[in-house]
């Protein structure tokens, strides 16, 4: 015999398979849909940005600047790949040209070979690209070297280097070609900064100042620039598992030669690539591609400076302590 308690429960029982079958399982699928329009919405928009767009690459030939050099080839730009090394860059060339991995019509990439700490390098360079294209759609300032030293051992040599290459390098070669973008009213600048261009860590002043910088600089020029409707995207991302503190000088001008623990510990430069591609299609301004802690110390420099001060004095006394030992 069935209770009326026994009839109830069957009868939420039923309410609620009912409720879910009707209502919340096909909300859910259509949460789901309407995302998955819209990434796919993304990807086309970017696409068609990009597609036979006039892209300069600096620091091309290794690193971040190769795997964008990737992304970008396969997104259907007309590359122009900028770095010191000729045969690099040649190498890089035959081998995008070789790839099958895209869809879309691609264009042989065309390299320049200059380097960013030469003004007269960059003006030359800058000619040519116009010559050859008549106008440059998005310039990815990416190429840069790191630092490893303490300030009171450092020439000041050492720090003009870093500077030259990493903040007076992009500005020359941004300066060159935004003419003819404003007389286009039409481009796109990026510039690969750094989360350290948002707080500085002990021992690498040279590599952070830079950055500061740069992320100054290209703030104010994005301001400026928006009248003529030419888009300006700083990209600050963490620790990248890269050749680059590898190839850091160090206080006295010599190559630093190490893998540091956190530098191969990084994100893939692959990643990182294809989150720079989608920032510079989305046209985002100002984009942080980094893990939650060094996020945080952004906010925690500007809410609570005094604790991140002591921090920072924490780790450059383990540091100190660490090289001593």
């Amino acid at each position: 015999m069935v209770t009326e308690a026994t009839r109830k429960s069957l009868l939420k029982v039923r309410l609620m398979d009912f409720i879910t079958s009707t209502a919340i399982l096909p909300l859910l699928f259509g949460c789901v849909g309407v995302f998955s329009l819209f990434k796919l919405l993304q990807r086309m928009r970017t696409n068609a940005y990009l597609r036979n767009a006039v892209v300069v690459i600096t620091g091309a030939t290794s690193g971040l600047g190769r795997e964008c050099a990737r992304v970008f080839y396969t997104a259907g730009a007309k590359l122009v790949l900028c770095g010191r090394n000729r045969e690099a860059l040649e190498e890089l060339t035959e081998e995008l040209a070789a790839s099958l991995a895209t869809k879309v019509q691609t264009h042989r990439p065309y390299t320049v070979t200059f380097d960013l700490a030469d003004p007269g390098a960059i003006v030359a360079a800058t000619a040519e690209i116009l010559q050859r294209f008549g106008h440059v759609d998005v310039l990815l300032n990416n190429a840069g070297i790191s630092y490893r030293g303490a300030i009171v051992d450092t020439a000041t040599d050492v720090d003009k280097k870093v500077m030259e290459t990493n903040y007076f390098g992009p500005v020359a070669l941004t300066k060159a070609l935004l003419p003819s973008m404003i007389k286009r009213r039409q481009g796109h600048i990026v510039v690969i900064s750094s989360i350290q261009g948002k707080i500085s860590i002990p021992f690498r002043s040279a590599y952070a100042a830079s950055k500061h910088a740069t992320q100054a600089f290209f703030d104010c020029l994005r301001a400026e620039m928006e009248q003529y409707e030419i888009e300006v995207t700083v990209i600050s991302p963490g620790y990248i598992h890269t050749n680059l503190s590898l190839n850091a000088v160090t206080a006295d001008g010599s190559t630093y030669g190490v893998m540091d623990k956190t530098t191969a510990q990084g994100r893939s430069p692959v990643e990182v690539a294809r989150d720079v591609l989608a920032a510079v299609g989305k046209k985002k301004k100002d984009v942080i591609l980094a893990d939650l802690l060094p996020s945080l110390a952004i906010y925690l420099r500007t809410l609570a400076p005094g604790l991140f001060f002591s921090l920072m004095a924490s780790r450059a006394r383990k540091e100190r302590k660490s090289k001593n030992s």
